[in-house]
């Protein structure tokens, strides 16, 4: 009860918070809610509980759509590729060319996310956007010229390897301000200030090191990959000619 201007107590009631109607929830609207939470809070940030909140309703309601939280992990990490480059990935007649439009993309789409980047880096979701991503790297490395037991290895190097790659640059985009400066400015100052005695390759090179967020070192990445491709190709035509 509250307290009037007069001082007599007041039996009114404060009014209760208006939740959403039982049935008004959708997937879709669930799946916008838990982007808006993980990007805020990252993945273990997203709770039913918190999605109840940011959607003004129960939380068990959420158990309509999705059985558990890793269900709806895996559909958000899954929707969240479509809509970065969904659609976008169209097979031309150079496998090389693919493979690096498919690697930019996948690049891209971690930075979107660097807060729960590594987190989507190591789920295998089992769904559709993942379904076309692996159908389309097969492709391009089978019109590559690996026969198809290497053509399956490989996507599983390239796929891991860009990934990891993507990840870990995501993760220096999440740290605070101060401490991603520092970090790059070490291979700017620390690094071309060590002793020649000590490290006199890096003191040779120290013109030449480029910072830890330095963009061409992915590119160079996915050259190195391809090149990769092209030598193993060469390797097994020589081997049954």
């Amino acid at each position: 009860m509250s307290t009037s201007q007069d001082g007599k107590r007041s039996t009114a009631k404060k009014p209760r918070p208006r939740r959403r109607a039982r049935h008004s929830l959708s997937r879709e609207m669930i799946l916008e809610a838990a982007e808006t939470i993980a990007v805020r809070d990252g993945l273990d940030g997203l709770t039913f509980q918190a999605l109840g909140k940011e959607l003004e309703a129960h939380p068990t309601s959420i158990y309509r759509h999705f059985r558990d939280k890793d269900e709806l992990v895996l559909e958000l990490i899954d929707s969240l590729r479509a809509g970065s480059y969904g659609g976008q990935l169209e097979a031309t007649d150079s496998w090389r060319e693919d493979l690096r439009v498919m690697a930019r993309h996948i690049h891209d789409h971690y930075l979107r996310y660097p807060q729960f980047a590594l987190q989507m880096a190591a789920r295998t979701t089992r769904r559709p956007a993942e379904f076309k991503n692996v159908e389309f790297a097969l492709d391009a490395l089978v019109r590559a010229g690996l026969p198809p037991e290497e053509a399956t290895s490989t996507m599983r190097v390239f796929g891991n390897v860009i990934r990891a790659l993507s990840s870990m640059e995501s993760g220096l985009h999440a740290l605070d301000d101060n401490t991603r400066r520092g970090d790059a400015l070490a291979w700017e100052v620390e690094y071309r200030s060590l002793s020649p005695e000590a490290y006199p390759r890096i003191a040779s090179m120290s013109d030449h090191l480029t910072s830890i967020g330095d963009p061409h070192v992915f590119d160079q990445a996915v050259e190195m990959l391809l090149d990769a491709v092209e030598t193993r190709v060469a390797v097994l035509s020589a081997s049954t000619s």
